[in-house]
C-alpha cells in the first residue's frame, strides 16, 4: 500500500475501500477517484437543485437542467425525497413552453 500524505490518518477504511474499488473496477487510483468524484458531484447537484425547487427558488424544469438530469429524473428524485411540490399554473405554462421550444415548435402556432 502506498503512503498518501494527504489522507487523514483516521481514513484507513477509506483507503481500503478505494483499493477494493480499484480491484473490482480494474482501474488505477486516479481513475477510481475521478469516477467517484463525478458521481458525488452529480448527487450533490441533484440534491441541491431539488432543495432549491422545494424552497420555491426555481421551477422543476430549471432544477433538472441545472442539475444536469432530465425532467423525469428530477420529478422522480423529488418524489423519492418527499420534497413538497412547488408547482402552479405558471410553472406548467413555463414547462410546456420550454418543452415546445426544445421540440422546435412555437407555442403561439399551436
Amino acid at each position: 500500500m502506498r503512503k498518501n500524505r494527504w489522507w487523514d490518518p483516521g481514513s484507513a477504511g477509506l483507503v481500503q475501500d478505494l483499493e477494493m474499488i480499484e480491484k473490482v473496477e480494474q482501474t488505477d487510483r486516479s481513475t477510481a477517484v475521478r469516477k467517484l468524484l463525478h458521481r458525488a458531484v452529480g448527487d450533490w447537484k441533484r440534491e441541491y437543485y431539488a432543495r432549491q425547487y422545494g424552497d420555491g427558488c426555481m421551477t422543476l424544469a430549471r432544477a433538472a437542467r441545472d442539475a444536469g438530469v432530465s425532467l423525469w429524473e428530477m420529478m422522480s428524485y423529488v418524489r423519492q425525497r418527499k420534497i413538497a411540490t412547488q408547482y402552479d399554473l405558471d410553472d406548467l405554462r413555463q414547462d410546456v413552453a420550454t418543452a415546445l421550444r426544445r421540440a422546435g415548435s412555437n407555442p403561439a402556432e399551436g
